[in-house]
């Protein structure tokens, strides 16, 4: 299993991010759509960067169209001779609509489409054919020469699908080259929900071939116990932030834990944001998280989620010291 880097707490410093990742030793360095646009970022990685793989966890397709997508892609595809991973997200209906103003439908038939979408376009681009994509959510039908790139090489990216709920995730198993787990899962949730649901979709499109597991994993790591501290305190902040996304209840609701769900989301609605974490109590913390040292918390990872996923990235919602950092990637490398 491949131990990779999402980048934690916003930076303008990516590239640096990028290059010290790939200085210790990780073999891939993700970056989220949050503060800041995920192409640049995925872009400025590449640039800082020689072998390591970049990719979007994730890019939010619908706040775009295939085109725009493919268009980015694509150049990222070229600057990083290949490097770079294509990883989609759906968005909740909220700020689908209110955020980025565009519209919503069902999001499982749309992601499928648009995935869809955009290897038409790039073949297209490819061979010279022509564009001919006409779906119920997404028509390209024009590509003249001159809007048309130059192919460089290396194709289309690899497209993950980053998926909670079992429709998303036959989706990915239906079109997608991987699937991006969401941080707030568990290898329980993984084990019985999120495989079944990966390999009914594959089975439904006849596909025999093997789809990557990949994905963000929450981690609380540290080298000495004021590092431990704070990342203990960050993580249950994220934790309760996501666990109060009704999208996100069924992971809850597997252990039992769903009644927390509505009790953070009326706190959240009251702003009362530090207090939320106060929710989070060690054994929900245990379960979504890898906790102590770099060497433990590598070893935890590889024992809960390598028998399903092929590669994880430290999710760490705070800032890890240099130190702990090349700790981390000496005992991955190991």
């Amino acid at each position: 299993m491949r131990i990779d880097i999402t980048q934690g707490r916003p930076s303008t410093a990516v590239g640096n991010d990028a290059a010290a990742a790939e200085h210790f030793g990780f073999e891939g360095f993700w970056v989220g759509e949050t503060h800041r646009d995920p192409f640049l970022c995925a872009l400025q990685a590449v640039e800082a960067t020689e072998a390591i793989t970049v990719g979007t966890a994730v890019a939010i397709a619908f706040a775009r169209t295939p085109m725009t997508v493919a268009y980015a892609a694509h150049d990222l595809a070229a600057s990083s001779d290949g490097r770079f991973i294509l990883g989609l997200g759906s968005q909740v209906k909220a700020h689908v609509e209110r955020r980025f103003a565009m519209p919503w439908s069902p999001p499982a038939a749309r992601m499928r489409e648009f995935v869809l979408a955009l290897r038409a376009i790039w073949a297209a681009w490819e061979d010279g054919g022509k564009l001919a994509f006409e779906g119920e959510f997404y028509r390209h039908t024009l590509m003249t020469p001159f809007f048309a790139p130059e192919p460089h090489g290396h194709g289309g990216p690899a497209i993950y699908l980053a998926a909670v709920g079992p429709a998303m995730t036959s989706v990915a198993g239906e079109v997608a080259d991987g699937l991006i787990i969401h941080p707030f899962t568990t290898s329980r949730y993984l084990e019985e929900i999120t495989v079944p649901a990966l390999a009914a979709g594959a089975a439904r499109a006849g596909r025999s071939a093997e789809i990557t597991v990949c994905g963000p994993v929450f981690a609380c790591v540290g080298s000495n116990d004021l590092e431990l501290d704070t990342a203990v305190r960050a993580t249950r902040q994220q934790l309760a932030f996501y666990a109060s996304t009704p999208a996100y209840r069924a992971v809850l609701d597997l252990h039992g834990w769903g009644d927390l769900q509505p009790e953070l989301t009326d706190l959240s609605k009251q702003g009362r944001w530090e207090e939320m974490g106060t929710l989070i109590d060690d054994e929900i913390l245990g379960t979504f998280a890898a906790i102590g040292a770099p060497a433990d918390v590598v070893a935890d990872l590889r024992r809960r989620w390598g028998p399903f996923a092929a590669r994880v990235s430290l999710y760490t919602p705070y800032d890890v010291s240099t130190a702990t950092l090349e700790a981390l990637g000496a005992a991955a490398r190991s």
